[in-house]
């Protein structure tokens, strides 16, 4: 299992074009607010190719929100470790839950997060076409053949 550690101040650089890379912009937009997630704290883990796991967390009154989870090799146990490591942190902090959100089409999201503990906790229905008509560049589609329109949050409580 390839070593996880903290996110330094060093990691920003790196950090940033792996967002970037993955998933378009290091700007994760919540509930409208723009997040830098290239400067939220975190887990990384390194393999001889780069970055191989990654996830960042936004604290918040009573929680922490998994912002990006990235294991770029599925199946190895690596986002289950950036799980548990998150609501380790989350619970050392006093904090109550662990939160995340995915996209309606995003079967394989729900199936993970849902068999590590997390339950269903909002939908928001037209959440992405909102997000669409300011970025049009959102496909309709999403995967799966799925129409892309739903954003789903998901909740783990702590303690």
């Amino acid at each position: 299992m390839i070593p996880l550690r903290p996110l330094a101040p060093a990691d920003r650089d790196a950090v940033r074009r792996f967002l970037v890379a993955r998933w378009g912009n290091a700007t994760i937009v919540l509930d409208g607010r723009a997040i830098d997630a290239a400067a939220l704290p975190g887990f990384i883990g390194h393999d001889e190719g780069g970055i191989a796991a990654l996830a960042t967390l936004l604290d918040e009154a009573g929680h922490s929100e998994i912002v990006t989870l990235d294991a770029v090799r599925p199946r190895a146990g690596l986002g289950t470790a950036l799980v548990e490591l998150a609501a380790r942190r989350a619970c050392a902090l006093g904090l109550r839950a662990l939160l995340t959100r995915t996209t309606n089409d995003n079967l394989d999201a729900l199936r993970f997060y849902q068999r590590r503990g997390f339950r269903l906790h909002r939908l928001v229905a037209g959440a992405i076409d909102l997000e669409r008509e300011a970025d049009p560049a959102i496909p309709l589609l999403g995967r799966h053949g799925i129409p892309l329109r739903d954003e789903i949050s998901l909740i783990r409580p702590l303690g």
